[in-house]
């Protein structure tokens, strides 16, 4: 298995490779008839590729070559940034054609960024009913169930026959997103139960949709969060989930496929989130400009460099002291080091049990009491190492020796119990938990742990 994976690494480099090569000698179709060979998604990565590494231009010349069919399939792989890049540059019966065939939520994202001039230019050429249902998605909220859903799905009345049932599938299902669940509406479009391709196939001809349906439904609302909408998918297992408006009305679904993009995203967010890195764009890493980088980092860099002169000045005002015992500068690094790593350990462990809903606000003192004897155990085991190595390997006295493993015990434990806790007063206040991670997390530990250890000195050594 590994081997065939390896194989298909290789033919697809390689005929990349023979792309570039043939593009250079603008041998336009010899190139099309290489990417003919692999199927819609990877065609999309090569073309990707020759505009990142080679000449934009040149990679749509390369698009249009495609039959039209296939740069159909091709067109909703890409990302939405070099869509935008070709819908701009090809010719608006290209774009139509392009659009047309499109699956309609795959259409809305598109369009969603486009300029609104060309949407504008796009729509007049779009049939009168279609247009106003474009403009209806259009105008969800960003990031809403609205904006993710699709209106094409199945619909079927309850006094239907099995029979009846299927032959209307086999009739609208090509046009659908999905065959594998359909939707029971009364006479108001009201969402009154859903249905199974299952069940239908394998029930008797003339059982009625009424007797198979499932009333107790899940489902999301238009101005529901996607990251609401992901957790019910993750939860449930969803091939698809109906999307109702303010009256109940069925509007649409939402399919596995969309979510996983939207998985993908939060994810990303979070990942960039508890690394410091704000007000992200959508781009891949590689294709962000430097400036786009800088200023998403810079910020927060900045923010918590401020938090560095607290530590700066802890350690000017127990200057005197420090000097007075120089054993104490070798340990600092230490024990920042432990409190920062146990810290971040808790708050990755919490934020990621938010994030499934495994942890609710509402079990703070549960995690205060886990966090806490946890900590215990640790601080501990931590502590009496360290006790023998400063002991016998650095040969110092027992009262430093105690100075550093009890500051290093009590800062375990307020690290770890402040580490599960931040993260849900962080949300408690509408604060994304995932900042309560990382450089925010190892700043804050920094100076509890230096705050706590200069305490500990003095009371130990008397300084």
């Amino acid at each position: 298995m590994d081997n065939s994976i390896q194989d298909m690494d290789e033919t697809f480099e390689y005929s990349e490779e023979k792309i570039f090569s043939l593009l250079e000698e603008k041998k336009y179709f010899q190139c099309r008839d290489e990417l003919l060979k692999f199927n819609a998604v990877d065609i999309a990565e090569m073309l990707e590729d020759v505009m990142r590494e080679y000449d934009m231009q040149k990679a749509v010349v390369l698009f249009r070559t495609l039959p039209k069919d296939v740069s159909v399939e091709v067109f909703p792989n890409m990302d939405v940034d070099n869509q935008v890049e070709i819908i701009n540059i090809i010719t608006d019966p290209e774009i139509q054609y392009i659009l047309d065939e499109l699956d309609f939520d795959d259409m809305i994202d598109v369009l969603e960024e486009l300029p609104a001039n060309l949407v504008d230019k796009i729509l007049e050429k779009t049939p009168k009913n279609e247009r106003r249902q474009i403009n209806t998605f259009l105008r969800y909220k960003e990031n809403s169930a609205g904006s993710l859903m699709t209106p094409d799905y199945i619909e079927l009345r309850k006094d239907m026959t099995t029979k009846e049932a299927l032959a209307h599938i086999k009739e609208v299902g090509m046009d659908s997103e999905t065959i594998y669940t359909a939707y029971v509406l009364s006479g108001g479009r009201k969402l009154i139960g859903i249905v199974s391709l299952r069940s239908l196939v394998i029930a008797p001809d003339h059982e009625k949709v009424s007797e198979l349906m499932h009333e107790d439904i899940i489902l999301a609302h238009v101005d529901d969060d996607q990251e609401e909408v992901s957790d019910l998918f993750k939860r449930y297992g969803f091939l698809a989930l109906p999307v109702v408006d303010n009256e109940g009305r069925l509007v649409g679904i939402i399919t596995v496929d969309d979510i996983l993009d939207v998985i993908e995203e939060e994810m990303t967010e979070d990942i960039e989130r508890m690394g410091g890195v704000i007000d992200s764009t959508d781009k891949e890493y590689l294709d962000m400009p430097v400036m786009d980088h800088v200023k998403a980092e810079l910020p927060w860099l900045l923010l918590l460099m401020c938090s560095y002169f607290i530590t700066g000045g802890l350690i000017a005002r127990f200057e005197d002291a420090l000097s007075s015992v120089v054993a104490l500068v070798v340990y600092m690094p230490m024990l920042m080091g432990t409190g920062g790593n146990s810290g971040t350990q808790t708050t990755t462990l919490v934020v990621r049990g938010m994030s499934t809903g495994e942890i609710e606000m509402g079990d703070a003192l549960k995690v205060f009491w886990k966090e806490f004897r946890v900590s215990i155990v640790i601080g501990i085991c931590v502590s009496a190492v360290n006790f023998v190595r400063i002991i016998l390997l650095d040969h110092n006295g027992t009262l430093v020796a105690l100075t550093v493993c009890v500051s290093m015990l009590l800062i375990v434990i307020i690290a770890k119990c402040f580490g599960g806790l931040l993260p849900m007063g962080a949300k408690k206040i509408g604060i994304d938990p995932a900042l309560m991670s990382g450089p925010m997390m190892a700043s804050l530990t920094d100076m509890v742990s230096l705050g706590t250890y200069f305490i500990m000195a003095k009371y130990f050594l008397n300084l």
